[in-house]
């Protein structure tokens, strides 16, 4: 089969790939749209130590069911299916209570690192467990289906920051997760949402998406900015969706006294922390990870339109022009969100036909 390998940092190319065969307890998938993450960009240079070469990466994928393990009794052959990008164990006491994101033998599918090593999903095939895969209605696209990770991402970051009705939220960052933090917040009940970024663009995207109000600043400048749109209280909640120093740093001084930062973004290894102001302002400082059993609400939230992923597909490309577009989102080319592959295809043609395929399936009978 075909599928991108990352041979050695900074390289990625389209080679070809033993099929895999399903265990017993799983499906192999016929993979229909993958989306590249941020995770796997920062993989793809090393910078995260999660993405040890060689390995196929890939974890926000949807697909159809071509062949399953003798012990699977719930899916066949033609389902459509997208799938949790973490493997839980499911009898480590965290599986039990519900927390499968802190599985203690959880592995993350598209990643290599000392304990474990997960092919991923850019490739034509690949075999998960039965057990974190969930079937698609018909009307939700592959495409829609690869932002059900990142959407669950964004609910459980919301859900554990057990905001009460009517908080006031702070989303720092308009990127992927930042947006759909800002959907998530405002589904939960948020009175009012504000989003920043240094990024005009994103912030026009947000504000389509229903932000109260967009702050085009960082730093000093943002707080100042949060204070006086809050009667100098500072904000309920403040979703961080970056994971700088500075950014953690502005979250802490924009939350009110008793407030909630929840840190979901987590690009640098360590970030300072102010901590007199955390303890003498009894701030609750929340780490967010992944999602735990968050999809059936995303699956039920996108194909119902109450969050929308549309507007956040840049675009949909042959698995063969990946090397390309890993190239661009690592260089940070302006106006580039989410990058969907679909590795049926080998030519822009094939996309325009299955789009709009798609599109003509979705119209109301």
């Amino acid at each position: 089969m075909k599928a991108l390998l990352l041979s050695e940092y900074n390289r990625l190319s389209l080679t070809e790939q033993p099929r895999p065969k399903p265990a017993p307890d799983e499906l192999l998938i016929q993979v229909a749209a993958c989306g590249i993450c941020g995770s796997d960009v920062h993989g793809f240079d090393g910078s995260t130590g999660r993405r040890i070469p060689p390995i196929v990466m890939g974890h926000e994928a949807a697909g159809i069911v071509v062949e399953t393990g003798s012990a699977v009794r719930d899916f066949a052959p033609g389902d459509r299916v997208t799938f949790d990008s973490t493997v839980y164990c499911g009898p480590c006491s965290f599986c039990l209570r519900g927390e499968i994101n802190l599985c203690d033998r959880r592995q993350v599918i598209g990643v290599s690192c000392e304990e474990y090593r997960r092919t991923g999903a850019f490739a034509e095939f690949i075999a998960v467990p039965a057990r974190i895969t969930y079937r698609l209605p018909d009307t939700l696209s592959f495409s829609d289906a690869a932002m059900l990770e990142a959407v669950s991402v964004a609910l459980h970051g919301v859900a554990i920051s057990q905001m009460a009705g009517e908080d006031s939220v702070l989303v720092i960052g308009a990127g992927m997760i930042g947006l759909l933090l800002l959907q998530a917040a405002r589904i939960s009940g948020a009175s009012r949402v504000f989003v920043a970024d240094v990024d005009a663009t994103r912030l026009k995207l947000a504000a389509d998406l229903g932000a109260d109000c967009t702050i085009q600043a960082t730093g000093a400048a943002l707080i100042d900015e949060v204070l006086r749109l809050t009667d100098g209280l500072g904000v309920d909640v403040v979703l961080e969706a970056v994971g700088r120093d500075e950014t953690v740093t502005s979250a802490i001084d924009c939350v009110c006294k008793g407030g909630t930062v929840t840190l979901v973004g987590n690009l640098a290894p360590q970030v300072t922390l102010p901590l007199q102001k955390v303890v003498s302002r009894q701030i609750r400082l929340q780490g967010s990870c992944a999602s735990a059993g968050e999809y059936p609400r995303a699956i039920e939230l996108i194909a119902g339109g109450k969050i929308k992923v549309k507007p956040l597909i840049t675009a949909i490309a042959p698995l063969s022009d990946g090397p390309s577009w890993f190239d661009r989102l690592h260089a940070s080319e302006p106006n580039l969100m989410k990058i969907v592959l679909d590795p049926r295809i080998d030519r822009i043609d094939q996309i325009d036909r299955i789009d709009a395929a798609a599109a003509n399936m979705e119209q109301p009978r």
